[in-house]
């Protein structure tokens, strides 16, 4: 597979009208490191201020954590230049969510030093510390390594979060050879490969998942790591981009994963989440992603308006209501996809294909349906699917073709379906099951 290099950024106009780069030169040539540090530290607060303000006007959200990335970049790069010296084995790295150009008001910054040899020389090591200190001092929350390329190698073997922040790294500052050097030598082809990367992460995401109770619908949802949240939405990428090495997500579609409307509800349930991610860094002035019932009302207020208290209650509900569609919906295209990849990936593991009455059958593993035009020939089959889902504890789940073919027909649940009598049996069938269903 071709190692694509990812570098710096490109400042878009809602940047660049809360940054002038050309300014911020002029005006830090001849600091002394105080001088700098405090100079970061101002347009930093300044930047976000503005960013802020352009959130509040409604600014698209993701033009506004790529404009952040932009910002940061800008701003680290010049703390760098002014105490790495030129010309040294040593290159500067964004990894993780800053590698991929999207930074919030309190996220993280991630970065790894890449180190030609190690230990670096002492005017070095006391380069990287200075570096360091001015960051924190300057107000960025960091999170940095400092490696050698056998390091990073050895980090990632032992390590699948390390495998991960690597595979989306963009080179700042330094040598194009070693980035690339990098990227190729923990690559699938020598550091878990497509099929153990998945198995790795979709472990990953289950115990993830088990910790949030397995379900979506906290009081107090945590919009990153709940059943739904952002992290599953990157989890698609994750796995997409070490099997086909891709930053797209459209390749999903051109490989027959997603449909054009399948990947729009991804994209749209990313933005709605990104929206309350950043309205939860203004309101709390730190990195939260807890969805407190303190922040919710001021969110609801922010997507609905409200006038009075009344309304207020009403725009909470709503947001709430929303809330809990989308993820629920994220969560669903998740477990798809990740079925479709289980498929593809691991082939060794599928298990034989059996008839479950005249229209179903397990195939490996999961319920499906034996022909397609089913729910629109008998619609309580939809009824029916979620009966034999419940009664069959062995079976992993609905299968990814069948999840596509429930969604195209929610329409078939009309007056005409909730009062049929066979739709009523299942439904009070189900809720006699032993497993399969929640309140």
């Amino acid at each position: 597979m071709k190692i694509r290099l990812r570098g710096r950024l490109k400042g878009s106009p809602i940047a660049k009208a809360c940054l002038d780069a050309d300014e911020l030169a002029s005006g830090v040539e001849g600091q002394s490191e105080k001088q700098l540090i405090r100079t970061l530290k101002t347009t930093l607060a300044a930047a976000d201020a503005c960013l802020i303000q352009q959130f509040e006007q409604q600014v698209d959200v993701n033009e506004l954590v790529k404009a952040r990335a932009w910002v940061v970049e800008q701003l680290i790069l010049h703390a760098w230049h002014k105490l790495i010296p030129e010309g040294e084995n040593v290159s500067l790295v964004a990894v993780g969510g800053f590698g991929r150009g999207e930074l919030h008001p309190h996220s993280d910054v991630d970065l790894l030093i890449l180190l030609a040899e190690s230990p670096p020389a002492e005017a070095l090591r006391r380069a990287i510390e200075d570096f360091v200190t001015m960051l924190w001092d300057a107000g960025f929350y960091l999170g940095h390594s400092v490696r050698t390329l056998e390091t990073c190698v050895s980090e990632a073997k032992k390590d699948i979060a390390t495998a991960t922040s690597l595979m989306e790294s963009r080179l700042l500052s330094g040598s194009k050879e070693m980035q690339a050097a990098m990227l190729d030598t923990t690559s699938a082809s020598h550091v878990w490969s497509a099929a153990e990367f998945f198995d790795a992460k979709y472990a990953e995401q289950r115990k993830r998942h088990e910790q949030f109770h397995g379900t979506a619908y906290n009081l107090e949802p945590n919009i990153k790591e709940s059943p739904g949240g952002l992290r599953d939405i990157q989890m698609i990428g994750w796995v997409a981009k070490r099997h086909f090495g891709t930053q797209s997500l459209h390749t999903l579609v051109e490989r027959g994963f997603l449909t054009e409307s399948e990947l729009q509800d991804l994209k749209d349930g990313r933005t709605f989440l990104w929206e309350i991610r950043f309205a939860l860094h203004v309101l709390a002035g730190r990195g939260e992603d807890r969805l407190l019932f303190e922040y919710q009302r001021k969110i609801a207020e922010h997507f609905f308006g409200v006038e009075d208290s009344q309304q207020s209650n009403a725009a909470v509900e709503q947001f709430m209501q929303r809330y809990y569609r989308t993820v629920m919906q994220n969560e669903r295209l998740n477990e798809m996809l990740l079925q479709l990849f289980s498929e593809e990936l691991l082939t060794d593991r599928n298990l034989p294909s059996e008839d479950l009455g005249d229209d179903f059958r397990i195939t490996h593993g999961f319920l499906e349906v034996s022909d397609d035009g089913l729910f629109e020939r008998r619609p309580v089959a939809l009824m029916e699917l979620f009966v034999l889902l419940a009664k069959h504890e062995q079976l992993l789940g609905v299968r990814a073709s069948t999840i596509r073919l429930i969604r195209d027909s929610l329409h078939l649940v009309d007056e005409k379906f909730r009062s049929d009598p066979q739709a009523r049996r299942y439904f009070l069938d189900l809720f006699c099951q032993s497993s399969g269903v929640y309140t």
